[in-house]
């Protein structure tokens, strides 16, 4: 063998070498996140997850407001990206605590029995209004001693949660999606699917619960999404007596 073969065949299996090298990199590093977002989200491989679905307010018990369906479509794909499978599960046909399964709760509480039963066990801190006669009072969100009022496609606020059940971080999470409209909703489950690594970096497999602004929704939809504050403490805190401050 001559020293150009030579040559050859050493820059081939030096090229081999490397590019297997990469490739074993990228794989480790995928994985690895794989196994961040499994962790966050409660959701090793082939596990089960419940969608649970409300109904459009106001409308037929089995009709979904449109961005609610688009919720549903963006947390699906995180359920996928998890290698878990999901069930879809009617808000009035759940009877089950949580912990075993992790749960992705949409809807208010006007519109979600089941949102409403975790705003009263695990919220204690946090009230809706959903009296229909209210007039601009309606879909009013109360977190502690503030209100945050909603001004309808410019200025409306939704609760992001992830929760354990007694606070145990080896049970399987909820995440609850509780907004004055549908489509803040989903703009909360993109918010999560935008920022969950972020999220898990800051509060780990533990609870947190976030209070979120949709600026101007009738002219940007879902996309633009303020934090308002980590309302973990308020929202967990029975609310008091006294009249509340409004948030401007």
């Amino acid at each position: 063998m001559n020293d150009d073969v030579r040559n050859i065949v050493l820059g081939l299996a030096a090229t081999g070498i490397s590019a297997s090298l990469g490739w074993l990199a990228r794989t480790y590093l995928w994985r690895r996140k794989l196994r961040r977002k499994q962790t966050f989200f409660g959701m090793p491989e082939n596990s089960e997850s419940l969608l649970v679905v409300n109904h459009k307010a106001g409308g037929p018990e089995l009709t979904v407001s449109r961005y609610d369906v688009f919720a549903l479509l963006e947390l699906s794909a995180l359920i996928k990206e998890c290698k878990a499978h999901a069930q879809v599960v009617a808000h009035d046909a759940i009877q089950q605590g949580f912990g075993e399964r992790t749960e992705f709760c949409v809807g208010g509480p006007y519109s979600n029995r089941r949102m409403a039963a975790h705003l009263s066990s695990l919220l204690t801190g946090v009230r809706m209004n959903v009296e229909t006669d209210s007039g601009p009072e309606l879909g009013t969100l109360r977190i502690g001693a503030e209100e945050y009022r909603m001004e309808r496609g410019r200025s409306e606020y939704v609760l992001l949660a992830r929760l354990t059940a007694n606070g145990q971080q080896d049970s399987r999470p909820v995440f609850l999606f509780c907004g004055q409209r549908a489509i803040t909703n989903q703009a909360a489950t993109r918010y999560l699917a935008r920022h969950h690594e972020r999220l898990h970096r800051k509060y780990g497999t533990g609870p947190f619960i976030l209070l979120l602004k949709v600026v101007n929704s009738q002219a940007y939809g879902p996309d633009v999404v303020e934090l308002v504050a980590d309302v973990t403490r308020a929202a967990r805190t029975p609310v008091p007596d006294e009249t509340p401050a409004v948030a401007s």
